[in-house]
């Protein structure tokens, strides 16, 4: 598990390790926070297709599904 600052994740850059539908790069567009103004989410949009979704961003502490920057 790679350690990450949930603050500093506003327009990073990550790569699916096992892509899906051509998608592989990846850009943090939004974080969404909970009443208390943690971090819960992020909202992640593909490069190619400008499809986003939404994750918890734990998940992009896994190091078998996300690489940190363009690969």
């Amino acid at each position: 598990m790679r350690h990450l600052n949930p603050r500093k994740l506003m327009h990073s850059k990550w790569t699916a390790c096992h892509p899906a539908n051509r998608e592989r790069h990846f850009m943090v567009v939004s974080c969404i926070e909970d009443d208390l103004g943690d971090i819960v989410e992020v909202e992640l949009e593909a490069v190619l297709t400008k499809r986003v979704q939404r994750l918890p961003w734990q998940t992009l502490r896994n190091e078998e599904a996300w690489y940190q920057g363009w690969q």
